[in-house]
């Protein structure tokens, strides 16, 4: 559905918080870099911006290595592409 591939609904469950970062009351943004291939796995993941907390980067590069994806499209065709995702952490 376009020129980048999106993440289906359904599958594409939000990290968890890592107990250990919600104890240390970790807090901050991931952005990760998935790359996709034209079946819309994940073929790379990549932090492309931390968040101080090593638990929070790992929690956001795994989640994302589960997705599944709409792959991108070139001429009605899928194609490998990729997509930054930022994930928010707060403790409530």
């Amino acid at each position: 559905a376009g020129d980048r591939p999106q993440p289906i609904a359904d599958q594409s469950p939000p990290p968890s918080y890592p107990p250990a970062a919600l104890r240390r009351g970790d807090a901050g943004t991931v952005v990760v870099r998935v790359d996709v291939d034209a079946t819309g796995y994940p073929s790379n993941v990549t932090i492309i911006e931390r968040s101080g907390s090593r638990d929070l980067d790992r929690a956001a590069s795994d989640a994302v290595r589960r997705w599944r994806f709409q792959p991108a499209q070139s001429n009605g065709q899928p194609v490998p592409g990729s997509i930054e995702v930022p994930f928010d952490f707060k403790p409530q």
